[in-house]
């Protein structure tokens, strides 16, 4: 690529690549899909952005990387991190990053606004989520009944931490104006809001839960980490964990996605196929925060919600459509197409 100014680099990546001038390494993304002429090829480069890279329902993403199933389909995988899915999904959209590993309702919510993203591999069935209150509010929290008055806390207002609130306290009779859904973000900053009592629970994910419970700082009140507790609190399975893209970037880089579908369906088999404990061995050690019999045990904890063959269950989008509807009206009276929010396409075709 010949020398250029900045501004005539950030000209060319917009119109090459949509939105990636943000990105300080346009020229290498620029290089790398040109080399391959839009299909696939060894040493593809992907950036693939985490709703919480260090998440146990997100775990499958630096699986794959520490197991190296990338490495071994050709790809050069770069993962980043955003503390909620909400800020994973921008990212997509501003076209900073090819892909999004992150809840699968997004693309219900994306098509809504006019944007046009499928899951390409459907990590999870249930959302992994659990509703804790602290050991103070317990006594007047005891269900979503109660959420009248209270401060909730979420990893960002637009997560599906978010969505799922909303959708707990409209489903028990709480409409959304009565309750308050607070950012606080996961890990560390969700366990000092509870104790500070900045909130007086909240919806997080392992291993932060693992740790208030060790801890005794809060009990659940709601799990949904199971089929069976997805079943109990929203009717139905609800496939969260995916890895979801721009459906014209998908289309326009088969042998790519076909490469990324390939790594995470073995992995899924991987996990299927070995305990909570070799798990967490693979995984970098500072996700260990409270110790790594903890962490195993978070991901003992977890291990239901994910696939096998990373497929979406059936029913699956008819359940998560019926959730947000209830409460956002944005999606109430929306014509929502779900055959084009995900495919099996690439999972399909994965060994």
């Amino acid at each position: 690529m010949p020398r250029r100014t900045r501004t005539t680099k950030l000209t060319t990546a917009i119109t090459a690549l949509a939105a990636l001038a943000a990105l300080s390494g346009c020229a290498d993304e620029v290089s790398s899909d040109a080399s391959d002429g839009g299909g696939g090829g060894k040493g593809d480069k992907v950036k693939i952005m985490v709703g919480g890279i260090d998440k146990v329902i997100y775990l499958p993403a630096m699986l794959s990387q520490r197991l190296g199933y990338f490495k071994d389909e050709g790809l050069n995988i770069e993962l980043l991190s955003e503390p909620a899915g909400i800020d994973a999904t921008t990212s997509l959209v501003a076209g900073n990053v090819q892909g999004v590993v992150g809840f699968y309702d997004h693309t219900l919510d994306l098509q809504t606004k006019g944007k046009q993203v499928e899951s390409v591999v459907q990590l999870a069935q249930t959302p992994g989520e659990v509703e804790i209150v602290s050991n103070k509010a317990a006594g007047g929290l005891k269900s979503p009944k109660d959420f009248a008055g209270k401060k909730l806390g979420v990893t960002g207002l637009g997560s599906s931490t978010d969505f799922l609130t909303k959708y707990l306290g409209v489903h028990d009779g709480v409409s959304t104006d009565k309750f308050t859904n607070v950012a606080v973000g996961a890990g560390q900053t969700f366990i000092s809001a509870l104790q500070k009592g900045s909130i007086d629970g909240g919806m997080t994910t392992d291993p932060t839960v693992a740790q208030i419970l060790d801890k005794k700082l809060g009990k659940v009140i709601v799990d949904m980490r199971t089929p069976e507790g997805s079943q109990k609190a929203l009717g139905g399975l609800y496939p969260s964990s995916s890895l979801y893209m721009n459906t014209d970037w998908a289309n326009s880089h088969k042998d790519t996605v076909q490469k990324l579908a390939n790594a995470l369906v073995r992995t899924l088999k991987w996990i299927s196929s070995h305990d909570a404990k070799e798990i967490a061995a693979k995984m970098p050690s500072d996700y260990a925060q409270g110790g790594e019999g903890l962490y195993a045990q978070a991901i003992e904890n977890t291990l239901p919600m994910f696939t096998k063959d990373g497929k979406m269950p059936a029913n699956g989008p008819a359940t998560v459509e019926r959730v947000l509807k209830s409460f956002n009206p944005n999606l109430k009276d929306a014509t929502i197409d779900l055959k084009k929010t995900y495919t099996t396409e690439f999972t399909d075709k994965a060994g």
